[in-house]
């Protein structure tokens, strides 16, 4: 690919299709982003400040994490007031300032909801707890306690333990899927999905322009408390007793979908916003389809099929796009190859020799994804997964399992700005979060000087996805997934390219099924046509005969 010129400020594009459809995402973890006042925590200023790299990436949109006032348990996750910025971040202020800012890029803004639960110090639920009659007192999940004090059902939480914990003001137990600082929100409860819906149009009325929302799939439990059966063994280490369930009960109850197309009447008084939803767990991919059935739901969803694959295989990329077609009912599917939970992709899927070369061909292939491609901060520089002690750990998982739990907090150190400062440009303190000399050495002034820098290629592989309909919205034919080869034709229009990766470490034969090759459009690590060397990626457009 040729070197382009760095992207500058550009009004949205006016296309046929939405603009989300298609869309690079580039997801802002605040803590870790950019500190503009010197606490060692980023915030909502850092990130105004930082938005000039991130156009010039070419994305189409940034999503933030949490920064709504919260105590912090579960670093953001925890929300004590959905309609406000905790102090740390900045205020609401900053973030107008923030929308406007990005407005001015051509970068539309989307912002977590989390709909399954709240902190345990949100209003809602000191009032909940205070009594089994007052006016919230159903808004979160209470239960008595069987007859021999034991929690009402087995249900077990994702951090560990069970899933109930019980409150003495009320006589009763309360469920928390997550942390027990975490209570579970009632979501079938009418006058709570309202709530959630008028969070929603708050920040809609201050120029949000979609959401991303936070463990959907665990908004809504059955009511009637029955027990998870056993799930049976895998092969794998089973590090909580949540491993040892089918997660029937506790989480994915039917109404969610009703929930959702009551969000979509929202959404739909906003012209232009985007809805994405996580879905985790054994049933991700039809629960995916299900919020995203039709247009009357959610725009798109993605799970876990790339964030804790221990390798990238074709196998593994040709399942997940066939597993959603082009076919006029199967709902927009969204990618995501690392995010703040997950490990760095670069340290799971090659060797440490491997990263530069590697980093490439993964770029490369994320951007020949059909459906919406997300990058976790860094990921754009190559960064690596860090090894946090224990003794500095923050993150109450990997607290709480240790040494089985890989910590989240590997992949959640701050980004490295300039490689020769201390801190790497990230804040002038100690950082919450130590950065490595590693990722120092990935700093982003150090990219941007090397043209041919993973930054660099980032950058030209965006620009490309953006230039040619066909990658950026098009069908989707996997021709071969083989060992090592995997063969993709992207189709628009009168557009057709074909995608070619060799995801191994050694030479493979130059595939059969591309005979049409026309001119090269990008090229990796020294693939040319007729020759895939060690992770060799090459993009042709092709030509009719």
């Amino acid at each position: 690919m040729n070197e382009l010129s760095p992207v500058t400020a550009a009004p949205f594009p006016q296309d046929a299709q939405p603009w989300w459809r298609g869309a690079a995402i580039y997801q802002i973890y605040p803590r870790s982003f950019r500190d503009s006042n010197g606490d060692g925590i980023g915030d909502l200023p850092g990130i105004t400040a930082g938005l000039d790299h991130v156009a010039r990436l070419g994305v189409d949109a940034i999503w933030i994490s949490p920064f709504f006032t919260s105590p912090m348990r579960d670093f953001g996750y925890d929300v004590a007031d959905y309609c406000d910025v905790d102090p740390i971040f900045g205020r609401l202020a900053d973030f107008e300032a923030l929308v406007t800012r990005a407005h001015e890029l051509g970068l539309r803004i989307i912002i977590d909801q989390v709909y399954s639960h709240t902190s345990d110090q949100h209003p809602w639920f000191t009032e909940s707890r205070s009594s089994r009659d007052n006016p919230r007192a159903d808004w979160y999940v209470w239960a008595d306690a069987k007859p021999d004090g034991s929690p009402p059902s087995n249900w077990q939480s994702v951090f560990g333990g069970p899933a109930w914990t019980w409150d003495a003001r009320r006589g009763q137990y309360y469920l928390h899927n997550f942390l027990a600082q975490q209570p579970q929100i009632n979501g079938h409860n009418p006058e709570v999905q309202q709530a959630m819906l008028d969070v929603a149009q708050f920040w809609l009325d201050r120029g949000v322009d979609g959401f991303r929302i936070d463990a959907l799939n665990f908004a809504m439990h059955d009511p009637a408390l029955r027990d998870n059966p056993p799930a049976p063994a895998n092969g794998r280490v089973r590090t909580r007793p949540f491993d040892f369930q089918q997660r029937l009960y506790n989480q994915s109850h039917p109404d969610i979908v009703l929930f959702i197309e009551r969000l979509r009447v929202l959404h739909d008084r906003y012209p232009g916003t985007f809805s994405v939803a996580e879905v985790g767990g054994d049933d991700a991919e039809r629960e995916m389809k299900l919020f995203t059935a039709g247009n009357g739901r959610l725009n798109s969803a993605y799970g876990f099929n790339f964030l804790y694959a221990e390798r990238l295989t074709p196998a593994l990329v040709a399942d997940a796009l066939e597993a959603w077609p082009e076919d006029g009912t199967t709902g927009w599917p969204s990618w995501a190859f690392e995010n703040h939970d997950a490990p760095r992709a670069i340290s799971r899927w090659c060797e440490p020799g491997q990263r530069d070369a590697f980093g490439r061909l993964k770029t490369l292939l994320l951007a020949s994804l059909r459906g919406n491609i997300i990058l976790y901060q860094g990921e754009e520089l190559g960064l690596v997964q860090d090894d946090i002690p224990f003794e500095l750990l923050q993150d109450p998982e990997a607290i709480a399992n240790w040494p089985l739990t890989l910590s989240r907090d590997g992949v959640r150190t701050p980004l490295p700005w300039q490689a020769q400062d201390e801190h790497g440009g990230f804040t002038t303190a100690s950082p919450w979060l130590p950065l490595s000399a590693q990722n120092l050495a990935r700093a982003i002034d150090r990219q941007e000087a090397d043209p041919a820098s993973l930054l660099a290629f980032t950058r030209q592989a965006l620009a490309l996805r953006r230039a040619h309909p066909a990658l950026r919205c098009g069908d989707c034919q996997v021709l071969r997934a083989d060992e090592g080869c995997l063969v993709l034709r992207r189709r628009s229009g009168q557009q057709s390219i074909v995608a070619i990766f060799n995801l191994a470490a050694t030479e493979v034969a130059w595939p059969a099924e591309v005979t049409l090759a026309g001119p090269v459009l990008a090229a990796a690590n020294g693939a040319t046509p007729g020759h895939l060397p060690a992770f060799g990626a090459l993009l042709l457009e092709e030509t009719a005969s």
